[in-house]
């Protein structure tokens, strides 16, 4: 195998082995913490404009099933395991994880330290890095750290509406607002008998209205939520009609904004399946499936929202619940696959939301 270099802003460099695609990649250094899930992982739009290190250190092992996949592409800029597994073994297993990401483009680095590399973000933040074959050519340390993600749901969000039908009986038309939405929350909907109509992220409140749906569902999604304030704005016209709203991750964030909040960026972000939050009214701590960089700031939530969800962790707000509208939000994933599906019983909560609206 060839060796590969990870550049970091901060000057540490890191030598390894390249695997998947070759060339050259520079992204937002951030780590995931989850065992499993390394498929939904790679192809989470969430993880847009990043380069992601997994700290599990042997990936790979089950191969690549395509009906894992929460979209039809990955969609961040690389990846870096400790240990990559050659010869996968699962009945369901249609490839290996080397094949994979040079069929999609992927640059991969393997044989690094990863828990060198994850103590860094942790102890001084998420920073840029740069993936190269040689260790004295790309960007500049100045340019490196200029590095930003821009046009994340833009580049993630689907082109044009499409209608999902469940097997049985239509009980509910939801809007899916997608901002990158990952495929189980979909799924999670057809499984309660709820037609969904998937929608752009650009898509203008008078679309959304005269689509007429029982409820709307905020999907998860990339990047700064703050760089979407046109969709914020769009999302402001549609609350002031009381249509029952479920949002999640980057849906979540949005509503916020869209209700007066501010949002800010965290240090190293939340990235794992092993996330505990508390649900504050009963004081019951469920365990989550996140990954997002920012978080909603608990004490500029506005009159008519309340924080329901922090994170056990630092405190951080994981959900809110308004009292103005039939809606509510969570910063975790509770549609999780892989992951613990403790608050799956969330979406139930949101066809209740709707059964009382109509």
């Amino acid at each position: 195998m060839q060796k590969a270099y990870l550049i970091l802003e901060n000057g540490k460099i890191f030598e390894g082995k390249s695997f998947g695609c070759s060339g050259e990649a520079c992204g937002e250094i951030v780590f995931t913490t989850a065992m499993t899930g390394y498929l939904e992982t790679l192809t989470d739009p969430s993880f847009y404009g990043q380069i992601v290190v997994q700290t599990f250190p042997l990936i790979g092992n089950y191969g690549i099933i395509p009906s894992d996949f929460e979209s039809d592409r990955p969609h961040l800029k690389a990846y870096i395991v400790r240990d990559w597994c050659q010869e996968p073994s699962n009945f369901r297993c249609e490839g290996n994880l080397d094949t994979f990401l040079r069929d999609n483009g992927i640059i991969g680095l393997y044989g690094i330290d990863t828990r060198a590399l994850t103590q860094i973000v942790r102890e001084y933040g998420v920073m840029n890095g740069k993936i190269v074959t040689d260790e004295k050519s790309g960007l500049g340390l100045s340019e490196l750290k200029s590095y930003k993600i821009v046009g994340a749901v833009e580049h993630t969000t689907c082109k044009e509406e499409s209608v999902h039908k469940p097997e049985g009986e239509t009980k509910y038309k939801v809007c899916l607002w997608d901002f990158g939405a990952k495929a189980n929350i979909c799924r999670e909907l057809l499984k309660r008998g709820c037609e969904v109509t998937v929608i752009p992220a650009g898509t203008k409140a008078e679309r959304v209205l005269e689509l007429n749906p029982d409820g709307i569902m905020l999907s998860n999604g990339p990047g700064d939520p703050t760089l979407n304030m046109g969709v914020v704005k769009e999302l402001s016209k549609v609350c002031e009609k009381k249509v029952p709203i479920f949002g999640i991750c980057l849906g979540h964030q949005l509503l916020a904004l869209a209700h007066g909040a501010k949002t800010e960026k965290l240090k190293y972000g939340h990235r794992g399946a092993n996330q505990p939050a508390k649900y504050l009214p009963t004081e019951r701590v469920y365990i989550t499936s996140q990954n997002h960089g920012y978080t909603v700031v608990n004490d500029t939530l506005q009159d008519g929202a309340r924080l329901s969800f922090v994170n056990v962790n630092d405190g951080t707000c994981e959900g809110i619940e308004y009292d103005d509208m039939p809606a509510f939000s969570v910063q975790f994933h509770p549609e999780s696959c892989a992951g613990p599906l403790d608050t799956v019983f969330l979406f139930d909560d949101f066809i209740n939301l709707m059964d009382k609206n109509k």
